[in-house]
């Protein structure tokens, strides 16, 4: 009953949540997952770490299809998109943390730059 009342409670936030929450979401979500691969890698737990690098792939590609390329901005961010993508194949095939840490800097970098545009363009209205 619990487990049912949290799905609906993240649903939810989901569907009303604004464009610019949801990409905080993607972000958080990656972060997430990032920290259930290691650990998985770590327990030597090869079908886990599969399974959760495969959501953060996912969560790239998602990021990578919401890009809106009437910008210039766009490009470098897909460029660093693709970046991690391939790194995060890279680390899923070798079951490397190290990789993974390096992917994990450049999410929280996105996240963190990304929740100061949000609260900047809220304070301007």
């Amino acid at each position: 009953m619990l487990q049912n009342a949290a799905q609906t409670y993240q649903s939810n936030q989901v569907t009303t949540a604004t464009p610019a929450d949801l990409t905080l979401m993607l972000y958080n979500g990656a972060l997430k997952f990032i920290k259930q691969t290691k650990a998985a890698i770590e327990e030597k737990d090869i079908i886990k770490a599969h399974e959760t690098s495969l959501k953060i792939q996912n969560i790239i590609y998602e990021l990578m299809s919401t890009l809106n390329s009437d910008y210039e901005i766009s490009k470098e961010f897909s460029k660093l998109y693709e970046y991690m993508l391939q790194r995060t194949i890279e680390a899923n095939m070798h079951k490397d943390v190290e990789i993974l840490l390096e992917v994990e800097d450049l999410f929280v970098q996105f996240r963190d730059t990304w929740k100061e545009a949000m609260q900047l363009a809220k304070r301007q209205g």
